[in-house]
C-alpha cells in the first residue's frame, strides 16, 4: 500500500469521523474507501470496524463527561454491558456464518429507523403513554450491539432512533450516547477480529488516526447545529444508505 494511498485513507478516516459521530453513517464513507484501495470484502468490514473504535474514542474523551455526570455513569455502564455482548454475538456471527445472513434483512432496518427518525416527535409521545421503556431500551441496545459488530453501515442510525424514541434524552445526548455504544461494540468486536480476522493493519492504523481526529471533531460540532434540521437530514440520509444497501451497494 503507497504513501499516498494510507494519506487518502486518513482523510477518509476523518470524514468518517464527523459523519459517523453526527449521523451515524461512518461505514458509508470508510468501507468503501477500504475497499479502493484494494482491501478483498472480508478484510475491509474488520478492519473497518478496527479503526472505527477510535471515533468512540475521540468523542467520549472530549464530551464524556456529559454521559457520566449524575446517574448517568450506571445507566452507561448497564448499556455498555449490554453493547458488549450484543458485539461479541455481532462478531461470531460475522467469523463463523455466511455473509448473507443480514443481508436480506438490514436495508429494511435501517430504512425503518431512518423513517422513525423523521416521525420521531409523534411515536416519542405515543411510546411515553405505553409500556415501561427501559425493556425497550436495554433489548434495543443488545440487538442493534449485534448487527454493529457483524457489519454496522447503518448501526449508528438505529441506535440514534433507539435513543431518541426510548429515552428522554435530547438529540445532542443521544448522538453522544450513541457513539458510546456503537464504540463499545465495535470494540469488542475489533478484539475478536484482532485475534481471529484479516486486520490489514497500515489501512487500520491510517484510518483510526482519521476516526480519531473526526471523533473529536464531532462534539462540539454538533452542539452548535439545530437539532430538529439535524434529526430530518439524519433520517434521510438513513433512507439514502438503506436504498443504496438494498441496490447491494
Amino acid at each position: 500500500m503507497s504513501i499516498l494511498e494510507l494519506l487518502g485513507l486518513v482523510v477518509a478516516g476523518f470524514a468518517a469521523g464527523v459523519a459517523g459521530y453526527v449521523t451515524g453513517l461512518a461505514s458509508i464513507v470508510s468501507y468503501p474507501a477500504l475497499l479502493a484501495v484494494g482491501l478483498n470484502p472480508l478484510a475491509a468490514n474488520v478492519t473497518n470496524t478496527v479503526a472505527l473504535v477510535a471515533v468512540g474514542v475521540g468523542s467520549f474523551a472530549k464530551s464524556g463527561r456529559a454521559l457520566t455526570a449524575g446517574d448517568g455513569g450506571r445507566s452507561l455502564a448497564r448499556s455498555s454491558l449490554l453493547a458488549l455482548v450484543g458485539g461479541v454475538v455481532g462478531a461470531a456471527l460475522l467469523l463463523l456464518a455466511p455473509a448473507s445472513v443480514f443481508g436480506y434483512v438490514v436495508p429494511y432496518l435501517v430504512g425503518l429507523a431512518s423513517v422513525a427518525l423523521l416521525v420521531q416527535p409523534y411515536l416519542r409521545r405515543r411510546i411515553e403513554h405505553g409500556s415501561d421503556r427501559r425493556l425497550g431500551w436495554a433489548i434495543a441496545v443488545f440487538a442493534v450491539s449485534i448487527y454493529g459488530g457483524y457489519f454496522g453501515a447503518g448501526a449508528g442510525v438505529i441506535f440514534l432512533a433507539a435513543a431518541m424514541l426510548l429515552t428522554s434524552l435530547p438529540l445532542w445526548h443521544s448522538v453522544l450516547l450513541k457513539s458510546a455504544l456503537l464504540g463499545v461494540a465495535n470494540a469488542v468486536a475489533a478484539v475478536a477480529f484482532i485475534i481471529f480476522g484479516p486486520v490489514h493493519w497500515p489501512a487500520a492504523v491510517a484510518m483510526g488516526v482519521g476516526c480519531l481526529l473526526g471523533g473529536w471533531i464531532g462534539p462540539p460540532l454538533v452542539a452548535r447545529l439545530p437539532a430538529e434540521p439535524l434529526r430530518i437530514a439524519i433520517g434521510l440520509c438513513g433512507i439514502g444508505l438503506a436504498v443504496w444497501l438494498g441496490m447491494g451497494g
